[in-house]
């Protein structure tokens, strides 16, 4: 007598696939925590200040001096009050053309210098690369007094201009990350481009600049981030009107002048730093290739 095998039910079955799938499922989410472990601990570490500073920003007044880290109630006019108790779009606007003009200079005047540095072969070539290292490596408080007086002299003090012109002339940092780059271009590019009968002008915006795009978007950021946190330029130049504050330099005044009321300090901190960060993460992409390539010798 022959026994039958009768397969479960449909409704078992499935249910024992969807099982199986979730136990796969929460396996690999297992392992990817464990896996990245440091940089989870890492990120929150990173993300606890910013998480902070956004909770206290919706707090009341009272809330925000205790040690309660929720708030009890989400006070979104917070953020509109710090509008009407500074200046915060006119320090903006200070800020945005400080970061824009500054950035632009930088990398208009130091594209060149670098190609130069990494191309030509001159007398004196590796003395003036040195001379760029030491720039770099010099503190700017050691100058400041000299070229404040310079500055005085020329009428151009609480404003800042003094900030933005010397940009015209180059920055050691950016002059010595784009030479890094274009050292690891190799030279039949820019060969093949001579004997097409191009001059070096011509080769280094045909060729060389969309090749260097990576390394020249890192310098844009690194600079537009310098300018719009710098402090200790604008607290040298900018004056005393409020008009002609930056947002880092507003910042710390609205604080002084709010030094209790903890809600509108974060709120403020918040608008602040938020273009920053976005615009971090919109070209994190470029940012992150231009200063990874820049490290590989050619």
């Amino acid at each position: 007598m022959s026994a039958t095998i009768t397969a479960p039910p449909q409704p078992a079955v499935a249910r024992h696939a969807r099982r199986d799938g979730a136990r796969v499922r929460r396996r690999r989410v297992l392992v990817w925590i464990a896996t990245h472990a440091l940089a989870i601990a890492l990120a929150l570490m990173f993300l606890a200040p910013v998480v902070f500073i956004a909770l206290t920003a919706l707090m009341t007044d009272e809330q925000a001096l205790t040690s309660e880290l929720w708030p009890q109630t989400w006070n979104w006019d917070n953020f509109a009050v710090v509008f009407e108790k500074s200046r915060l779009l006119r320090w903006a606007g200070n800020t945005l053309m400080y970061a824009a003009l500054g950035t632009l200079f930088t990398v208009v005047s130091s594209v060149p210098v670098a190609y130069a540095l990494a191309r030509f072969r001159f007398r004196g070539r590796r003395l003036a690369f040195l001379v760029v290292i030491t720039a770099m490596m010099l503190p700017p408080q050691v100058v400041a007094v000299p070229i404040y007086l310079v500055w005085a002299r020329l009428g151009l003090t609480d404003s800042l201009w003094p900030l933005i012109l010397p940009l015209l002339l180059g920055d050691a940092f950016s002059i010595f990350l784009l030479r890094q780059f274009l050292v690891t271009i190799p030279r039949d590019y820019t060969d093949a481009a001579k004997v097409d009968g191009c001059s070096d002008v011509k080769t280094l915006v045909r060729v060389v600049l969309p090749m260097a795009r990576p390394a020249i978007a890192a310098v844009a950021l690194f600079q537009f981030f310098y300018c719009w946190n710098d402090y200790y330029g604008p607290l040298l130049y900018a004056g005393v009107e409020q008009e002609d504050l930056t947002l880092s330099l507003g910042l710390a005044t609205f604080k002084a002048f709010h030094s209790v009321q903890w809600n509108l300090t974060m709120a403020a901190t918040l608008l602040v730093t938020a273009p920053v960060i976005i615009v971090f993460f919109l070209a994190q992409r470029v940012f992150i290739e231009g200063v990874t390539l820049t490290g590989v010798k050619g």
